[in-house]
């Protein structure tokens, strides 16, 4: 998924003329793609917040 992020029009465009407008493979793409930067984001933000919780050595 990440590597299909890097690129992710082109991943879209190529899994909706393989597998049709209709195809689950095609809507896991859209919303894969979509959702993981959200969640990247907020688990970013949970590390800037804890990184007091431990230590440096």
């Amino acid at each position: 998924m990440i590597g299909a992020s890097n690129h992710f029009e082109v991943a879209i465009a190529t899994s909706t003329i393989l597998f049709g407008l209709s195809s689950g493979a095609a809507l896991a793409t859209v919303v894969g793609v979509l959702i993981e930067v959200p969640v990247m984001l907020m688990l970013v933000r949970i590390c800037l917040r804890t990184k007091g919780w431990f230590s440096a050595a």
